[in-house]
C-alpha cells in the first residue's frame, strides 16, 4: 500500500524544527520552501483520496453490472462481423435518415 511507503506528512514537515548555525540558511526561505512542499503533500494527498473513492465507485459498479449479468466488452468479443456490421448500418440509417440512400 502506498501509505506505508510515505514517510513524511504534512504535518511532519511543518513541525520539523533544525539546528541554526553560523553560517547556515537564511530561516525564512527555508519556512517558505517548507510551506511549498507541506501545500503539495497535502494536494497529493487529497489528490490520492480521491481517485481510491472513485476506484472504489467503478468497482462497485463493476460488481453491480455483473450482477445483473450486463454484457462486458470481453463477452461481446464472440460478436461476428456480421452482427457489426448490422449495427453499423441500423446506425447509420438512424443518424442520416433517408438522405444516404437517396
Amino acid at each position: 500500500m502506498l501509505s506505508d511507503k510515505i514517510h513524511l506528512t504534512a504535518k511532519d514537515i511543518l513541525e520539523k524544527e533544525f539546528k541554526t548555525a553560523m553560517r547556515g540558511y537564511k530561516q525564512e526561505e527555508v519556512d517558505q520552501f517548507l510551506d511549498l512542499i507541506i501545500k503539495d503533500y497535502e494536494t497529493f494527498h487529497q489528490e490520492i483520496e480521491e481517485l481510491r473513492q472513485e476506484n472504489l465507485r467503478l468497482k462497485r459498479q463493476f460488481e453491480e453490472s455483473a450482477r445483473r449479468n450486463v454484457p462486458t466488452p470481453q463477452a461481446m468479443a464472440g460478436t461476428t462481423n456480421y452482427d457489426i456490421l448490422k449495427r453499423l448500418s441500423n446506425l447509420e440509417r438512424h443518424v442520416f435518415g433517408s438522405k444516404l440512400f437517396d
